[in-house]
Order: C-alpha cells, then sequence, then structure tokens
C-alpha cells in the first residue's frame, strides 16, 4: 500500500512540475485517462531509476556532493529527470524533457519540494 501512495505523490510531483515548466511535457492530451495513466507511468519510471541507479551516482559523486556542501544532489536529481525522459522515450512513453538547464533541473528541485511537502501530509510508517 506504501508503494502505491508513494507512486501517486510521485504522481503529483511531476503533474505540478509539467504544469510549471515548458520545458517538461507530457504530449498526451490533458485531462484524459491517457494524461493520467502516463504521470503514473513516468512516476514509476522515475522511482525505479531513483531506487536503482541514484544510490549508485550518490557513492561515485559523494565527494562532490560534500564539497558543494549538497548542493551537487540537485545535478544528480537533474541528470535522474533526463533519464526518465530518455527511458520514456526508448518506450514511447509522451513524457519528455527538453535540456538540463534550465527544464531538467529546476523540475528536479520542483518535485522534490513538492514529494516533500507530500511527504509532510501523507501519513507514513516512518
Amino acid at each position: 500500500m506504501r508503494f502505491i501512495i508513494r507512486t501517486l505523490a510521485a504522481a503529483v510531483a511531476l503533474w505540478v512540475a509539467v504544469q510549471f515548466l515548458d520545458g517538461i511535457q507530457i504530449t498526451a492530451p490533458e485531462n484524459s485517462p491517457t494524461y493520467w495513466g502516463t504521470l503514473l507511468i513516468v512516476a514509476l519510471i522515475f522511482g525505479l531509476i531513483n531506487a536503482i541507479v541514484k544510490p549508485i551516482v550518490k557513492a561515485l559523486g559523494c565527494a562532490l556532493i560534500v564539497l558543494t556542501l549538497g548542493l551537487f544532489l540537485l545535478v544528480i536529481n537533474g541528470a535522474m529527470l533526463m533519464l526518465t525522459s530518455w527511458i520514456s522515450g526508448q518506450l514511447d512513453i509522451p513524457f519528455h524533457v527538453d535540456d538540463f538547464w534550465p527544464s531538467a533541473l529546476v523540475g528536479a528541485f520542483i518535485i522534490s519540494v513538492v514529494s516533500w511537502i507530500l511527504g509532510l501530509i501523507i501519513p507514513g510508517d516512518d
């Protein structure tokens, strides 16, 4: 159940990023089942990337994270969003991030903030 709630929270965070940034698009018609299904699939892909790839990248970039006092984590989050966009393109999912700066970097920041706020609101097992 927790997995479903976290995936829905990630989908909401992605939706907020799509609404605020022109560089992040879902090309399916808005307010259609395809649009919301795309958001859920992209949230699943983003969650898998954050669970599998992100820890490896964080371990390799540990020195840069410490050196920049954690700001390099924004770059890593932006890279994970770009990777999500690339994988979505390979799977013919209508989700696209135009470029790293500002779309992926600012989008990752928006997704992080919205996910954090939703994490405070949604009760968890922690």
